[in-house]
């Protein structure tokens, strides 16, 4: 059984991301038997529909292709965070968003979705396009979740509340079909969650009304005060969310869970890389995976081969 990890941000984590894939390439013996990179996700500067985490500036259309054939040869597709959930009608025609999502639209690459209206959308423009439901639709009733399984989405990202709850994990039909946030910096249950979301998604909406003005100001988004996105690895383990490497080879996989998100587009390298190594690496591997990589970054690595 392949065992997919699905890693953060395709443009900010681009090179860790990339000497990451080199490196299991060349030595896969290095790591758990089965481990993949099941996707990378996130979405390029200035995209209207992405939620989840705020990003703003522009990219030359020239390096937006580069990124995606990168990966793409790689057989890693990129996932793009369409899940801004303040997507109004008129944002349907962003020719941003539709003109990156026709130069990735081949059969591969695949977009994460939260407004019904955009992803009938998405459908209808971009029919090759596998989609997934976010996690950002906060369903924690176990019959909506089990509807949610039946309908055709390549992969259902979980609620983060349900990941250590056997109770709901074992009676969940297409577990296969699941992908569990096993990393989370959130608290259990918050109750700003979705206000969080929506807050960043006006903000980017906003942002890119702000963009096409072009003052020469940058944007600041509106404030939402949130320290738990602040926190290392190190600083969730102890956390009822946190899903460990032992659980996951030994737990979640034996009951047919194959799909594991680690989350970070906003963080520092140096936490994804110790997010890598702790989940995807063998533990006596460690030491000497981490600092081949380190050495790797540090170095001219010719990616482009």
């Amino acid at each position: 059984m392949d065992i997919k990890f699905h890693l953060p941000d395709f443009v900010r984590h681009f090179r860790l991301n990339l000497t990451l894939a080199e490196y299991m390439s060349r030595f896969p013996d290095a790591f758990v038997d089965g481990v993949k990179i099941g996707s990378v996700y996130g979405c390029f500067p200035n995209m209207t529909w992405n939620g989840g985490r705020f990003i703003q500036g522009n990219m030359d259309p020239r390096i937006i292709r580069e990124i995606l054939s990168q990966f793409n040869k790689r057989g890693i597709p990129c996932r793009f965070t369409l899940t801004n959930p303040e997507i109004k009608m008129e944002h349907l025609s962003d020719p941003l968003c539709n003109a990156i999502l026709k130069a990735a639209d081949n059969g591969m690459n695949e977009a994460i979705v939260f407004s019904p209206m955009l992803e009938d959308y998405i459908r209808d423009k971009f029919p090759d396009m596998p989609i997934t439901s976010s996690t950002c639709k906060q369903i924690e009733d176990f019959d909506e979740l089990s509807a949610e399984m039946e309908k055709d989405y390549s992969l259902v990202v979980l609620d983060y509340n349900f990941n250590n709850n056997f109770d709901v994990l074992e009676k969940l039909p297409h577990k296969e079909k699941a992908e569990l946030l096993i990393n989370p910096c959130c608290t259990p249950a918050c109750k700003r969650r979705g206000d969080h979301y929506r807050s960043i998604g006006r903000s980017q909406i906003a942002c890119t009304q702000h963009m096409m003005k072009r003052t020469g100001t940058p944007y600041i988004p509106e404030p939402f005060e949130c320290q738990c996105m602040k926190r290392t690895l190190y600083q969730t383990v102890d956390s009822p969310l946190h899903i460990s490497p032992d659980a996951i080879y030994n737990k979640y996989v034996p009951m047919g869970y194959g799909n594991f998100k680690i989350e970070g587009r906003s963080v520092p390298d140096v936490n994804i890389l110790e997010n890598y190594i702790y989940y995807m690496v063998k533990p006596e591997l460690r030491d000497k995976v981490r600092l081949d990589i380190l050495l790797m970054l540090t170095k001219d690595f010719k990616y482009f081969k």
